[in-house]
């Protein structure tokens, strides 16, 4: 984030530069940058005669060439904002004798999403050198709620580590989507409110007790009254709680619970730091290491491994209450 803020902070202060070049696997901030440059370089005004919209399975590299070499009309500037410029991938490399002299008066805009970087090609080097690159990486899902954290507090915002950890396991790692929803949770709620797990059910429709996040909770506190509640209301919602989706996230929490045993040291920072959690949840790793050993803990990470196959139809042809049913018969 601190990346994507210079680059706007310095469109801000007119520190342009005639070429952006944004890739990576997460579109998202390839799409908010691209969206800041083309409502912020130009006015409303210049933006007629000197702004364009290009698309990488329509256009070629010297259609692209040719436009971005054009002088601007009673502006400073002309914008070139290439979209799915990933379909431009084999013949990239026909730019560089562009990149190498670019135009001073264009803003070039490459958008390349979904693909990785390879800094050792030659094309990407010179990109940096004359212009910006950015490389938008996809977040691991144990950063979804200090992103969401981040992103709230930047507009004035705040949530609870319960609320962000429930929104990212609800929503999954779609950067796109969880803005959407922050969006949507800004418009109801004012900024003296905090954003709790209430709040989310209210005006999201997340259920606050029946969750990932508190099955997670109740199945280390092997309360089995809860675990049993939570897989029913599973059970009569299955689009809304895909079997998949828990065993996923209940492989990830115990393949986490196997860690702790084998840490030395279950300092709470040195916990929460080693399996990538926020400190406020590290007394339901210590709870949950009381309750199941480290041999179970492995026993449990197998089972969970036959259940995905099985939840994917392989090797068996149970409906989700009968694999709800199997699973709190193997863990608990």
């Amino acid at each position: 984030m601190d990346e994507v803020k210079k680059i706007v902070n310095d469109i801000k202060a007119r520190i342009i530069k005639p070429i952006y070049f944004f890739i990576g696997e997460e579109a998202y901030y390839i799409d908010r940058l691209s969206e800041y440059i083309e409502k912020s370089v130009l006015t409303e005004e210049e933006r007629g005669f000197n702004q364009m919209v290009m698309y990488g399975k329509e256009s070629t590299i010297e259609d692209i060439i040719s436009n971005a070499k054009r002088y601007p009309m009673m502006a400073e500037h002309q914008v070139i904002i290439v979209k799915e410029a990933q379909h431009l991938a084999k013949s990239i490399d026909k730019l560089i004798p562009y990149v190498e002299n670019p135009q001073v008066t264009t803003v070039l805009v490459f958008c390349f999403k979904y693909s990785k970087l390879d800094k050792r090609k030659k094309i990407f080097k010179l990109i940096q050198k004359h212009g910006v690159l950015f490389e938008s990486k996809k977040l691991y899902d144990n950063q979804i709620p200090d992103w969401i954290r981040k992103v709230l507090l930047g507009s004035g915002y705040s949530i609870t580590p319960k609320a962000a950890i429930l929104l990212a396991e609800f929503l999954g790692n779609d950067l796109g989507k969880i803005h959407n929803e922050l969006e949507k949770l800004k418009i109801v709620i004012s900024k003296s409110q905090e954003i709790t797990p209430e709040v989310i059910e209210q005006n999201i429709g997340i259920s606050k007790d029946y969750n990932n996040f508190e099955l997670k909770k109740a199945l280390g506190e092997r309360n089995v009254i809860k675990v049993t509640r939570i897989l029913n209301y599973f059970a009569q919602n299955p689009k809304d709680n895909p079997f998949v989706v828990t065993i996923t996230l209940l492989h990830s929490f115990f393949t986490q619970l196997l860690q702790y045993h084998g840490m030395n040291d279950h300092n709470p920072k040195s916990v929460a730091s080693v399996l990538g959690i926020h400190p406020f949840f590290v007394t339901e790793y210590q709870i949950a290491a009381k309750n199941y050993p480290m041999k179970k803990v492995s026993s449990i990470i197998a089972d969970l491994r036959e259940l995905d196959i099985k939840g994917k139809g392989v090797g068996a042809n149970l409906e989700p209450k009968e694999l709800l049913k199997e699973l709190l018969i193997k863990i608990m």
